[in-house]
């Protein structure tokens, strides 16, 4: 088996490869290395596992991204994990964030299909597809806010509403690759990842809220709080995601040309620093200061995935829960703090 990851060298990149790897399978990693962290999580993979396969390229680039295609056909499963992943840097440089998200994506799909080849090909879009939510109606409690009548949370037939150009970004790649399979038969898969954290996260203000929680607080970094920090979110640890993957590609014949919104579900959510800033307090074992600051465009109050089709459709569900798989985080970081203050 042989698989190409975009954004290899990127936390979701690195972890799959790793798992690949070990299973004794055959990876082609692709990156461009703007990433922090990224070159060392090659590194780690090297120590791990010997040299791979890996081409520095962007996938901006068409004409690079074609060459690479061809170069490594044929390939069984594609993973497209390369994306502007920031709602900030996104409403700060728009047209880099389409680029890099819309065209970039579509340079993918175009040059699989230009090269007449039938991978599975996995795109991790992302729940802010979904907009800011403001007709459903939410009740605030003491830490958190909650959904009034989704008890499971927003299923993959919600309306889209791209609310940021990060959302307009990853929705109008999302789309493409659903289209993609059905206009050209491709095996696509879209996972709507809700907020994915774990080990080898390089985390920062605009992007991976709890590793950059636990790395600020190691480098005596302040901490902003956006809104109240009662916002909701569900976790799903870095494990749990792969694994969701690993299966959904299994049952391929199912699962292809379908959208899954992945995430720790309800049982697995939090508020963003009312209930997890007590979680993170209690392992460092002081108390974390914080400044809070005005909302964030297009900042959901309440964000939890309905999981049940993965479940139907592969059955898959999440198996580590936040508490445990925030002192994982935290370990590891606590570890390997050297590798942030570089």
């Amino acid at each position: 088996m042989r698989s190409l990851i975009t954004g290899g060298a990127g936390f979701i990149g690195i972890q799959t490869a790793d798992r690949l790897l070990g299973k004794g399978e055959e990876v082609v990693l692709l990156d461009n290395l703007s990433r922090k962290g990224a070159s060392k999580n090659l590194a780690w993979l090297k120590e791990r596992h010997g040299d791979s396969p890996f081409e520095k390229a962007d996938i901006r680039d068409f004409t690079r991204m074609k060459e690479i295609i061809e170069r490594y056909r044929p390939l069984d499963t594609v993973f497209h994990f390369a994306a502007q992943v920031a709602v900030t840097s996104s409403v700060q440089n728009p047209k880099e964030d389409f680029d890099i998200n819309a065209l970039g994506t579509l340079n993918v799909l175009e040059s699989i299909r230009q090269a007449g080849l039938d991978p599975v090909f996995l795109f991790t879009s992302t729940n802010k597809v979904y907009g800011g939510m403001e007709e459903v109606e939410v009740t605030e409690e003491e830490t958190r806010y909650r959904y009034v009548s989704l008890p499971h949370g927003i299923s993959e037939t919600a309306p889209l509403d791209f609310h940021s150009p990060y959302g307009c970004s990853k929705g109008a790649a999302d789309q493409y690759v659903r289209d993609y399979h059905r206009i050209y038969g491709l095996r696509t898969l879209v996972f709507r990842n809700s907020c994915i954290y774990g080990p080898r996260q390089f985390g920062i203000e605009d992007q991976g809220w709890v590793a950059w929680f636990i790395i600020a607080w190691l480098l005596k970094h302040p901490l902003t709080i956006y809104g109240n920090g009662k916002q909701v979110r569900d976790l799903l640890y870095i494990d749990d995601l792969i694994d969701g993957m690993l299966m959904a590609i299994e049952r391929q014949d199912q699962t292809q040309g379908q959208i899954y919104n992945m995430g720790g579900g309800s049982d697995y959510s939090l508020s963003i620093w009312k209930e997890c800033g007590p979680m993170l307090e209690e392992l460092v074992g002081s108390p974390i200061p914080v400044r809070h600051d005005d909302w964030r465009p297009g900042d959901q109050v309440v964000y939890v995935s309905d999981i049940r089709k993965a479940a139907r459709d592969f059955d898959w569900r999440p198996s580590v829960a936040p508490r445990e798989g925030i002192a994982k985080l935290y370990a590891w970081a606590s570890e390997n703090a050297h590798l942030f203050s570089e």
